[in-house]
């Protein structure tokens, strides 16, 4: 899952600088500018998965940590899209809102997975030799 989200983010703001009208669901001045806000928070994201895949890698006790972070970052970034995209129409504007409403679904899914898996099992990991 931590690698899916990786590849999905690298794709994603890799296709929106590249070619843009790929992922763009609107070309309003208020839409980009409000996703050219997002790359940093992403970015962040990622680097929660990829150190929760390291800690996962060498079963280190901070994988609960980057799992925490990364999911409550995600459901963060779920949230603010979500709710541009409903106050703004975004869904209805054909494919492009197809594949922002699969965004927004794999973010939260992703991210709720991550804080479950690593709640349920939170005892298991701390117990990890650091």
């Amino acid at each position: 899952a931590g690698a899916v989200a990786v590849v999905v983010l690298v794709a994603y703001w890799t296709t929106w600088y590249v070619d843009r009208d790929v992922v763009a669901s609107d070309h309003t001045r208020s839409y980009v500018d409000f996703e050219n806000a997002f790359p940093l928070a992403d970015a962040w994201l990622g680097v929660c998965v990829l150190l929760a895949l390291r800690a996962a890698h060498r079963r280190t006790p901070t994988l609960l940590l980057w799992l925490l972070a990364g999911g409550g970052a995600g459901v963060y970034l779920f949230a603010m899209d979500v709710l541009y995209d409903l106050e703004h129409g975004i869904y209805a504007k054909g494919a492009g809102g197809v594949i922002e409403l699969g965004i927004n679904l794999l973010t939260l899914g992703l991210s709720v997975w991550f804080l479950r898996w690593a709640w349920s099992r939170r005892t298991a990991i701390l117990s990890w030799p650091g």
